[in-house]
């Protein structure tokens, strides 16, 4: 397994991580039998990055990876988010301070644990101050209830606003071939301040398994169908909407050719092409059995070259499919 320093946390995370929402619902479908099996297999193999969140079936997937993880929490770093799902609050978010005490005592007692190595706001709650918000995050450090403290999908300015009342030590943000919105500002910034960086969505969200066709359809309380309550963001439109996706379709066939080349799935390529980029800790990935964890590992070990990488880029360019969409992130 490859490891990474996790910013300046002094943590070693693994290069590939495993995600966690799917076993939460409304995203795929996953059996929890298998779910433990693939989370014993990644712990095999080394992978020590378990990323969930509260609002994963408002802790579903936390109660699932405490199951799977039985007597092995120590080998794991567990990350876990709060701030959204609320109803009655604005845009479902909430990161106040009586919000960040009460949710990582629910994550604690959901993971059946007694400290998670990084607790995460996930998304900017506007109508909160961030000061109160780092305040009481700083607060469940010091009483040792998480050992760092990250935002997921903030702005690079309130990433900085942050950072002026304490230290944000890791960030998360999507991240694959086709959305790169994140190389200008953002990542620059992560390199400059030693902060970690966690990718989220390294195969869009399915796309780049490879398996997907034109004809596709999705569950109806999937994410990603068009009856879905997110059917209407831009994110969907530039990954899923009926022009694009068959551009990105397009795109994928030809981007089997090159894994190919490397006698590669064409999900490693694309997991390989994520873990690429130097300020990257980790690239998560859901895996929804044993094999999949197998296939994901492949991803390490190799270099995609120079020439490869330019053709991918010029494969998209010919198919038509924008790599940094004109959107933000509260859109998404």
């Amino acid at each position: 397994m490859e490891y990474r320093p996790f910013g300046q946390t002094g943590i070693q995370i693994s290069a590939i991580g495993f995600g966690c929402w799917e076993i939460g619902g409304g995203y795929g479908s996953i059996e929890e039998t298998d779910f433990i099996k693939a989370v014993n297999r990644a712990l095999d193999a080394g992978i020590n990055c378990f990323d969930t969140a509260e609002a994963y079936g408002m802790g579903a997937s936390e109660k699932s990876l405490a199951k799977a993880l039985g007597g092995r929490r120590k080998e794991a770093v567990i990350t876990t988010k709060f701030g959204i799902g609320y109803p009655g609050f604005p845009n479902y978010r909430d990161a106040s301070r009586a919000r960040v005490m009460s949710s990582i005592e629910k994550a604690l007692k959901n993971l059946n644990t007694d400290y998670v190595d990084v607790f995460m706001v996930h998304w900017p709650d506007r109508n909160v101050p961030f000061e109160e918000t780092m305040k009481a995050l700083d607060d469940v450090v010091k009483q040792g209830k998480a050992r760092a403290v990250a935002v997921s999908n903030f702005k690079l300015e309130e990433i900085e606003r942050c950072m002026k009342t304490r230290r944000v030590d890791v960030v998360q943000y999507c991240w694959n071939m086709l959305d790169r919105r994140m190389q200008k500002g953002i990542y620059p910034y992560c390199q400059k301040n030693g902060i970690g960086v966690m990718a989220y969505g390294s195969l869009a969200y399915g796309m780049l398994t490879g398996t997907f066709s034109v004809e596709m359809n999705f569950d109806s309380d999937d994410w990603r169908s068009r009856r879905g309550k997110l059917g209407n963001v831009n994110l969907f439109q530039h990954l899923f909407g009926p022009e694009q996706f068959v551009k990105n379709i397009r795109a994928v066939e030809e981007l089997k050719e090159i894994a190919r080349r490397y006698g590669k799935t064409l999900p490693q390529l694309a997991l390989r092409w994520t873990t690429s980029n130097p300020v990257i800790s980790t690239a998560l990935v859901g895996c929804r059995n044993e094999k999949e964890v197998n296939d994901n590992i492949g991803a390490l070990g190799w270099t995609i070259s120079d020439a490869d990488m330019k053709e991918i880029d010029a494969i998209f360019a010919r198919n038509g499919v924008i790599t940094e969409p004109d959107l933000w992130l509260e859109e998404v």
